[in-house]
């Protein structure tokens, strides 16, 4: 009997320790567990926050290693089985992830699966040419400048909003937009022409109207005015110098078309030899308005060109102190002996182009 007992005890204890050692395996597997998905499993050296770009079809080996070459993830074995249990391969949404300092697998592997991605805040304004815009869009999201500028140059998509290649430009009012990374370039221009409609709509498109000026040709004058003066003050008035001409089907003799054509934009002085160009944008052989904008206008010269100085002036040029302002006259006779001080002054300082 005393035999039985004591093995009974011994069954006891047994199956106690095997209890308590079970116990203290499942307390390590579930610290374990919870340590892989709640844990910090995220470090940031220097900063606090930091950008994941994910780019549209990557697959979980692109992401991981996206993550691991910035030294992101602390252990890579954790984030991985977490990102197997919670299936995150099958859920990879493209775009640019801001990710913080000691994030845990579960909170970082969440924010990467819903695809709520920070935008990318795009500012552009008095850009020259259409290939500096596509250049610059390109280093702030996915879409590549190739792409951007096929676009831009097809008549065909362009012209099922109203513009062509020529007219291209003046889709994008400067402005400050936030935009997803992962944005591509068919999204990207859609999306400034829709900017583009909001800024016209009402107002402004209406004030255009009564002036006798489409929305586009508003733009076209107004990139004009933006080379021609540095001096924002002077622009409702040079605004006026040429809606004065347009009135009297007089050519506008516009030197920043000179310099359009001729590529150049720092040209001091108009030769004759270059006013002779044959190009479509050459306003001293063709009348109206070139075809298109010559660059990116500026908001103050576009509400310049809307709101333009009611006056009789008809010509102007560069004042000769080189002060950057102009002078302005009614009559040809003003006008020359205006250009010819000016000029004499650029010979006394050998600037001949």
């Amino acid at each position: 009997m005393k035999k039985l007992l004591l093995k009974l005890i011994f069954f006891q204890k047994t199956i106690l320790l095997l209890l308590i050692f079970a116990i203290v395996i499942a307390f390590i597997t579930l610290f374990s567990i919870i340590k892989k998905i709640y844990m910090p499993n995220v470090i940031i050296r220097d900063h606090p926050t930091a950008y994941v770009y994910i780019p549209t079809g990557a697959n979980i080996e692109e992401v991981c290693n996206i993550l691991y070459k910035n030294n992101y993830i602390i252990n890579r074995n954790s984030f991985e089985w977490l990102a197997e249990r919670k299936k995150y391969s099958s859920h990879i949404k493209a775009g640019r992830y801001k990710i913080k300092n000691r994030m845990s697998n579960n909170k970082l592997i969440n924010l990467l699966r819903s695809g709520k991605q920070d935008p990318v805040r795009l500012t552009f304004n008095n850009i020259r040419t259409l290939g500096q815009l596509a250049g610059y869009v390109a280093t702030h999201l996915e879409a590549d400048s190739v792409s951007i500028m096929h676009l831009l140059s097809d008549n065909l998509f362009l012209s099922f909003f109203g513009y062509n290649r020529e007219t291209a430009f003046a889709i994008f009012i400067p402005n400050t937009y936030e935009l997803f990374w992962n944005t591509n370039a068919e999204g990207f221009v859609k999306r400034m022409i829709y900017e583009n409609q909001k800024f016209w709509k009402g107002n402004r498109e209406q004030i255009a109207k009564e002036a006798g000026l489409t929305p586009t040709q508003v733009m076209t004058l107004a990139s004009i005015i933006d080379n021609e003066s540095n001096m924002v003050s002077e622009y409702p008035t040079i605004a006026g110098v040429y809606m004065n001409r347009l009135k009297r089907d007089m050519p506008l003799q516009a030197d920043p078309t000179i310099k359009f054509i001729v590529g150049n934009f720092g040209l001091k002085r108009i030769i004759h030899k270059q006013t002779e160009i044959n190009s479509p944008y050459n306003t001293y052989k063709y009348k109206g308005l070139p075809p298109g904008p010559i660059s990116m206008p500026s908001l103050r010269a576009i509400e310049a060109a809307l709101n333009y100085e009611k006056h009789s002036y008809l010509y102007f040029c560069a004042k000769s102190d080189f002060s950057g302002y102009h002078a302005f006259a009614k009559t040809l006779f003003q006008h020359n002996q205006n250009a010819t001080a000016y000029q004499n002054a650029l010979n006394r300082k050998r600037i001949y182009n």
